[in-house]
C-alpha cells in the first residue's frame, strides 16, 4: 500500500510516498481502508521534530491522525464493528497515522460515520472537533447564556468551536481577519471581531470563557477580557497560573486525547444539523507537500483534507 512517511525530522522535503505492507492488526484493532484524512498542525510539528521529547517515535513514521474510511478487517476481541462499516476516528498519536491506503486503529477510538457526512467531512472532524469539545465542554463547562470568546474562529478548531458553543446555548464572540467576518456570522457567531481593527478590549465586553488557539500575544491580551472567575483554555501553550491568579480567573492547557465518547457527541450535533465541517482545500497523497505548506501558512478557512483516492 501507499503511505506518506518521514524517515527523519525536518521540512517538507522529508515527506516521502512509500510502498509498504498493509498493517497487521491486534485483537482489539480494526483495519480501515482510508478514504480521507485531514491535516492538522500537529502533523507538521511532529514532522519537524517538535514533539520527539514527549513521544519518542521510531522512524520511519506514517503521519496523519484524522481518518474516515471503511472497515476491512475486525480484530478477534472486537464485537461492535463489522466489515463494511463506514467509520471515522482520531487515532492514537503514538501509532502510524492515516496518510495511507490503510490504517490499524483501536476499535475503542472508532465511531460509525453519520450518513450526513461524506468521507472528507468525516475525516475533517475528529481531532479539531474533539479539541473544541474538550476545551469548551469538558474543561470550561460552558453553560447556556455564558459569553464565550473564540480566537481564530475561521480556523480548523475555531469554526467547529463556534458551532459547538452555539449548540450549548452560549453567546459566541469570535475573532478573524477582515476577509472572514461574514464567515463567522455564517457559522453562528453572535459577534464577529476583526482583530485588525484595534485592541480587543475596545471591541469586546467581558467574557466567561476564552478559547485560545493562537498563544502568544492573543493569549496575553485575553486575561483582561475575562470576568472574575472566568477561564482561559489554551491548546497551544500553557497559560500562566500566576497571571490567572492576578486576574482572579482560571487557566487550563489541554492536550488532546482520542475520545470515542466525544466523537459520538459530535455525531449527535451533525445529526441535529448543529455542526458541519468546512473544507477549503483538498489534496491527494501525491500533493502532501502542498497540503503541509497550506497548513503551515496559517491562512486556511476550516480544514484541509487528503482525498486518498484522488
Amino acid at each position: 500500500m501507499r503511505a506518506v512517511r518521514i524517515h527523519q525530522y525536518g521540512g517538507t522535503e522529508t515527506l516521502t510516498l512509500d510502498q509498504i505492507d498493509i498493517p497487521t492488526i491486534n485483537d482489539d484493532d480494526l483495519l480501515i481502508e482510508v478514504k480521507a484524512a485531514s491535516i492538522n498542525p500537529v502533523d507538521w510539528k511532529i514532522r519537524e521534530g517538535y514533539l520527539q521529547e514527549f513521544i519518542p517515535y521510531e522512524l520511519p513514521l506514517t503521519l496523519g491522525w484524522d481518518v474516515a474510511g471503511v472497515v476491512t478487517k475486525v480484530g478477534s476481541a472486537v464485537s461492535d464493528f463489522r466489515v463494511g462499516d463506514e467509520v471515522f476516528s482520531r487515532p492514537n498519536i503514538t501509532r502510524d497515522g492515516s496518510y495511507a491506503d490503510y490504517i490499524a486503529v483501536k476499535a475503542d477510538e472508532v465511531v460509525l460515520k453519520s450518513t450526513k457526512l461524506d468521507f472528507a467531512q468525516a475525516a475533517s472532524l475528529p481531532l479539531a472537533g474533539i479539541t473544541a469539545w474538550q476545551c469548551l465542554v469538558d474543561v470550561a463547562d460552558i453553560q447556556a447564556g455564558q459569553r464565550v470568546l473564540i480566537h481564530a474562529g475561521a480556523g480548523g478548531v475555531g469554526h467547529l468551536a463556534i458551532q459547538i458553543a452555539k449548540a450549548k446555548g452560549a453567546f459566541v464572540i469570535a475573532t478573524a481577519s477582515t476577509a472572514n467576518q461574514a464567515l463567522l456570522k455564517e457559522l453562528g457567531a453572535d459577534q464577529a471581531i476583526d482583530y485588525t481593527q484595534g485592541a480587543l478590549q475596545e471591541q469586546i465586553e467581558a467574557v466567561d470563557v476564552v478559547l485560545d488557539t493562537l498563544g502568544g500575544e492573543a493569549q496575553e491580551n485575553s486575561w483582561t477580557l475575562l470576568k472574575a472567575g472566568g477561564i482561559l483554555v489554551s491548546v497551544v501553550e500553557p497559560p500562566s497560573e500566576e497571571k490567572a491568579q492576578q486576574h482572579n480567573v482560571k487557566a487550563a492547557f489541554v492536550f488532546i486525547e482520542p475520545s470515542r465518547r466525544i466523537l459520538k457527541e459530535l455525531n449527535k450535533l451533525v445529526e441535529a444539523d448543529q455542526l458541519k465541517p468546512l473544507i477549503e482545500h483538498s489534496f491527494s497523497l501525491e500533493q502532501i507537500v502542498d497540503a503541509h505548506l497550506q497548513s503551515q501558512s496559517g491562512r486556511t478557512r476550516g480544514k484541509i483534507v487528503i482525498d486518498v483516492n484522488a
